[in-house]
C-alpha cells in the first residue's frame, strides 16, 4: 500500500482542524502552519505526479453483506495532474495570504479553513470510493462557508446562500450515489460502468451532473458565486470559485461521463451542450453591466464554465480535451484576475469601478499581470485561453461533421455561435475593466497609492507567466497533462493547424513596429502640452474622468434586454430566492392548516379518510 497518498490529504486536514482552535493572537503561527501545510501537500503532489506506476491505498472499515465501506485511494493520470495543480494553487494562495491578511478576529478560521480546503480537495481527487469522495466533497463545502464568513458580518448572507445552494446539490449527489450503488452493486469508482438505458440510470446521471455543475458554478444553480464574489475576500474567491471548485466540479463531470456512466442516451449530451451554451451567453451578458470588480469576475467565472461543459458535451476527443484544458487554463487566469482584484482593493480600499482609475503607472506589475490574464480569458492569441477555446470550437465542428451519429448534431451552429459570441463579449467586458482600473484618470482622492507587497505579486506573476507559456507552448501541457489524463494519443485530437511560435513572432514584430512608430511620433512632436480647459476655465481632474462603467449602458437599456436586466437585478431568476419564496408560502399554508380550530382539524380528518377509502377501499 502507498501510504504517501494519505499525507497530502490528512496533514492539511489535521493541521487545519487544529488551527481552528489556536487563538487569534497567534497569527504568526497561523501563517507558518498554513504555509508549511501547503508546501508539504504541493511537494507530495509533485512526487505523486512523477511516480512511474499507479499508486493505491486501501483500508477496510466496515462490511455488511454486499455493503463495503473503506478508504480507497488511487492515482491515475487524470487524478495526478489535477492534484498537482490543485495543490499548486493552494500553495500560491497561501503565499498571497501572508500579506493579504483576513480580519484579525477570524485569522484562525481563515487559515484553518484554507488548509481544510487543500486537504479536502486532495481527498476528492484521490478517492476511489464514492462515499469517501462525498465526505471530502462536503469538507470542501463547509470550508467554503467558513472562508466566506471570514470577510466579516457583511458576508453572512453570502456564506449562508452558498452553503444552502451547494448543500442542495450535495443532497442530489448523495441520492445519485445511492442509485449508482443500487445499479452497480459497488461504490468503487474504478469498478462502476452504468449504461444510461434505464430511467434510474438517467436519474442518477442527472443528479450527479447537478452536483458537478453547481460546484463548478454553471447555470441554473450559479447565483451563490456572484453573491459571494461581491463580499468575500479576493483570496477566498481565488482559491475556491476561481480554481479549486472549477477543478473539482469538472473533475466530477469528467469521471461521470467517462468512467461511471456509458452515455447511451444522446439526449444527455444535448442537455449538457444546452447548459454550456446558455451559461456562456447569459453569464457574460450579466457580467458586462456590473460595476463591482469581484462581482464582474464572478460572472465571468460562471461564463467560462460553459466552455468546459460544452467541450465535454461534444463527446469528441478534441472537445473533451479542450474542455479539460480550458478548466486548467481558467483556473490559472481567473485565479490571477481575482488576485489582481484583491491587490487593487487592498491598495485603494475599494472594488467599485466607479471609484478607480489611473493605476497603470502606480501599480505597473499588477497592471501587466491583469492585462495578460484579461487577454487570456478573452481568447486572444497567443495566450492559453485561445488554445483551449479553439479546441472547444473544433469539438463542436467535429460534433456536427458529416458521418457523426451524435444526437443534436444539427444544432452545432447554435453551440458554435454561442461559444464565439461569448468570447467576443468577454473581451468587451475586460476592455471596460482595464480602462476603469488602470487607464482612465486617477480620481483626486486616490492619489496616495502604491504597488502591493512582493509576496502578493509573486503568485500573480507566476500565474501570468503560465498564461503565456501554456499558450505559446501549448503542446507541452497537452502532451504532459491533458492527453495522458484522457487516454488520448498525442497528435490525434486536434485536426486544425495553429503555429503558436510563428504567430507569436508576428505579434511581437507588429508590437515592436507599432512602438517604434509611436516613439518616433513623440520625439518629432513639437507642440506644447497644456492642461485641459473649457470656456477659459481649467477643468477639474474629476470632471474629465470617463467612467468605464458606462461603456455598455446602452445594452442594458435596449428594448427586450432592459426588462430582463431589471428582472435579473430583482432576482426573478435566482433559484435561491425562488426557493425561499416557495418555502415561505408553504410554511404559511401549514400555519393556516394548524389554526387551532376544531372544525378545521375535523375537515382534514374527513378528507384524509375519504382519500384513503377511495385509493385503497375502492368504494366507488
Amino acid at each position: 500500500m502507498d501510504k504517501i497518498l494519505l499525507i497530502p490529504i490528512f496533514v492539511p486536514l489535521i493541521a487545519g482542524f487544529a488551527l481552528l482552535f489556536v487563538p487569534n493572537t497567534m497569527r504568526p503561527l497561523h501563517k507558518l502552519l498554513v504555509l508549511a501545510g501547503a508546501i508539504v501537500a504541493f511537494a507530495l503532489a509533485i512526487k505523486i505526479f512523477v511516480a512511474p506506476a499507479v499508486l493505491g491505498y486501501s483500508w477496510s472499515i466496515l462490511q455488511i453483506d454486499g455493503f463495503k465501506l473503506g478508504l480507497l485511494l488511487r492515482t491515475s493520470p487524470l487524478r495526478s495532474f489535477m492534484l498537482l495543480f490543485a495543490m499548486g494553487f493552494g500553495f500560491l494562495i497561501s503565499l498571497y495570504t501572508l500579506k493579504a491578511e483576513p480580519v484579525a478576529e477570524s485569522s484562525n478560521m481563515f487559515y484553518g479553513s484554507l488548509l481544510l480546503t487543500i486537504g479536502g480537495s486532495a481527498g476528492v481527487l484521490l478517492s476511489n470510493h464514492l462515499i469517501f469522495l462525498l465526505i471530502f466533497w462536503e469538507i470542501v463545502t463547509v470550508s467554503l462557508y467558513l472562508l466566506i464568513t471570514t470577510g466579516g458580518k457583511s458576508c453572512s448572507f453570502a456564506a449562508t446562500k452558498s452553503f444552502a445552494m451547494i448543500g442542495f446539490s450535495d443532497a442530489a449527489f448523495l441520492l445519485g450515489v445511492g442509485i449508482v450503488w443500487t445499479l452497480a452493486g459497488t461504490f468503487v469508482i474504478s469498478e462502476i460502468s452504468v449504461a444510461t438505458t434505464s430511467a434510474a440510470a438517467v436519474a442518477a446521471f442527472l443528479l450527479l451532473m447537478t452536483a458537478a455543475i453547481t460546484k463548478a458554478g454553471a447555470l441554473p444553480l450559479h447565483t451563490w458565486l456572484p453573491t459571494s464574489g461581491e463580499s468575500a475576500p479576493a483570496s477566498v474567491m481565488a482559491i475556491l470559485p476561481a480554481s479549486l471548485d472549477k477543478l473539482l466540479g469538472i473533475y466530477l463531470l469528467v469521471i461521470i461521463v467517462s468512467d461511471i456512466f456509458v452515455l447511451e442516451s444522446g439526449a444527455l449530451s444535448v442537455v449538457l451542450a444546452l447548459i454550456g451554451s446558455a451559461t456562456i451567453i447569459i453569464a457574460v451578458m450579466v457580467a458586462m453591466v456590473q460595476h463591482n470588480v469581484k462581482k464582474l469576475l464572478s460572472y465571468h467565472a460562471i461564463s467560462q464554465v460553459g466552455y468546459m461543459i460544452l467541450g465535454i458535451a461534444t463527446m469528441t476527443p478534441v472537445g473533451i480535451a479542450g474542455g479539460v484544458f480550458h478548466m486548467l487554463n481558467h483556473a490559472i487566469y481567473k485565479c490571477c484576475l481575482f488576485l489582481c482584484g484583491g491587490a487593487v482593493e487592498k491598495a485603494t480600499g475599494t472594488a467599485e469601478l466607479d471609484e478607480l482609475g489611473g493605476l497603470g503607472n502606480k501599480m505597473p506589475f499588477t497592471f501587466v499581470a491583469c492585462l495578460i490574464a484579461a487577454l487570456s480569458i478573452s481568447g486572444v492569441p497567443p495566450f492559453n485561453g485561445f488554445v483551449s477555446k479553439w479546441m472547444v470550437y473544433q469539438g463542436v465542428l467535429k460534433m456536427g461533421a458529416a458521418g457523426s451519429t451524435m444526437a443534436g448534431k444539427s444544432l452545432w451552429p447554435v453551440w458554435l455561435t454561442a461559444a464565439m459570441f461569448g468570447s467576443a463579449l468577454t473581451l468587451a467586458s475586460f476592455v471596460k475593466i482595464i480602462h476603469s482600473i488602470f487607464l482612465s484618470r486617477n480620481p483626486s482622492h486616490k492619489t496616495d497609492i502604491k504597488e502591493v507587497s512582493g509576496l502578493m505579486l509573486v503568485p500573480m506573476g507566476v500565474l501570468a507567466v503560465l498564461c503565456v507559456l501554456f499558450g505559446v507552448f501549448y503542446k507541452i501541457p497537452l502532451n504532459l497533462f491533458i492527453y495522458p489524463a484522457l487516454n488520448i494519443e498525442p497528435g490525434t485530437a486536434i485536426f486544425g493547424t495553429w503555429d503558436s511560435a510563428l504567430a507569436t513572432g508576428f505579434i511581437i514584430t507588429g508590437l515592436l513596429l507599432g512602438g517604434a512608430v509611436l516613439v518616433c511620433g513623440l520625439v518629432a512632436r513639437k507642440s506644447r502640452t497644456v492642461r485641459t480647459w473649457t470656456c477659459g476655465e481649467i477643468m477639474d481632474n474629476d470632471e474629465m474622468i470617463v467612467s468605464g462603467t458606462h461603456f455598455y449602458k446602452t445594452i442594458s437599456e435596449m428594448g427586450g434586454l432592459k426588462q430582463l436586466y431589471k428582472r435579473q437585478e430583482q432576482k426573478w431568476f435566482d433559484l435561491y430566492d425562488i426557493g425561499g419564496t416557495l418555502g415561505t408560502g408553504f410554511s404559511r399554508f401549514l400555519s393556516w392548516l394548524h389554526s387551532g380550530l376544531l372544525p378545521m382539524y375535523l375537515t382534514w380528518v374527513i378528507l384524509g379518510l375519504l382519500i384513503i377509502l377511495t385509493v385503497f377501499g375502492r368504494i366507488w
